[in-house]
């Protein structure tokens, strides 16, 4: 039910008033622009590292970009990455260029009202004052270096270079290592383990030390380290037999049977060496076995 207009007003000038009130009310509404797509629009950073190797497989969490991969590889467990003590470079950005021009533009009026303004103040100056002003003609003599005072100051900066390269770190991580007793091996390096164990075994029969035939017999334990395309890492004598004989041909017979076989991917994608830890023993049978 719509109600009357009041009496004595006509219904056009209510409705033009209505129209003026609703008009105000909407050119009353403030929309403020969404700022969102701006601010993310900013440049981000990029960061790239530069390496001095590569590995054939791709890292799981790579934490850089560089211009090759390089799943770790190093001698530190601490998150690392390789520094140079130079200092970092100028990121120049957009607009930087017509922004220096300019200051270098302001710079050299400033300097050229100074000229003029000590131009200007030296005209103005008594004869007097200038034969005051003048400097004196005479050049001083300039102070010649010794060969002792050069020679200091190589030995200075060789100091400082020495103190800057100890402060570079060559490598970011050590390569991850698996370590395998002699008791309990994971299922996945057993096959792998016992092939490298048989071939250890069967050059070190062929290659029985000549001195040890009938005469020497005892128990040394070995820590051998394989890297991933099974080249020997290093080998430690954990516990010599007494003999060094025996040491230095169980030594002698491990190196002579490497290359071993490269690891397996489900093992070279986790571990780029393996450290195989096996007491070996020289019976009297004239035989190399391992326990």
């Amino acid at each position: 039910m719509v109600s009357a207009a009041p009496a004595g007003v006509p219904p056009l000038a209510l409705g033009i008033a209505l129209s003026i009130l609703i008009h105000a009310f909407v050119l009353a509404i403030n929309f403020a622009p969404d700022l969102k797509p701006k601010q993310k629009a900013k440049d981000q950073p990029l960061e790239v590292v530069l390496v001095n190797a590569r590995s054939k497989q791709k890292p799981v969490d790579p934490q850089a970009l560089a211009q090759a991969n390089l799943d770790g590889g190093g001698n530190t467990d601490q998150d690392r990455r390789a520094k140079t003590p130079l200092p970092a470079s100028r990121r120049d950005k957009a607009g930087d260029q017509l922004v220096e021009t300019q200051r270098r533009v302001q710079e050299m009026e400033a300097q050229q009202q100074k000229l003029l303004a000590d131009l200007q103040a030296k005209t103005e100056l008594r004869p007097e004052e200038r034969r005051l002003e003048q400097p004196d003609p005479s050049p001083q003599p300039l102070q010649a270096l010794s060969g002792a005072d050069l020679a200091a100051r190589a030995m200075a900066m060789a100091r400082m270079e020495a103190e800057i390269a100890r402060d570079v770190d060559d490598y970011n991580k050590r390569p991850r290592k698996k370590f395998v007793g002699a008791r309990t091996q994971e299922y996945r390096f057993a096959q792998y383990i016992e092939d490298w164990r048989q071939k250890v075994e069967r050059i070190g029969n062929l290659n029985y030390p000549p001195a040890a035939r009938g005469k020497l017999y005892g128990n040394l334990t070995l820590t051998v380290e394989i890297r991933a395309d099974g080249e020997i890492e290093k080998i430690d004598l954990n516990r010599s037999s007494g003999q060094k004989v025996l040491d230095d041909a169980a030594i002698r017979i491990v190196r002579m049977a490497a290359p071993y076989a490269a690891f397996p991917p489900d093992i070279r994608r986790e571990y780029e060496i393996l450290s195989i830890t096996r007491t070996w023993s020289f019976t009297q049978g004239d035989q190399l076995e391992s326990r």
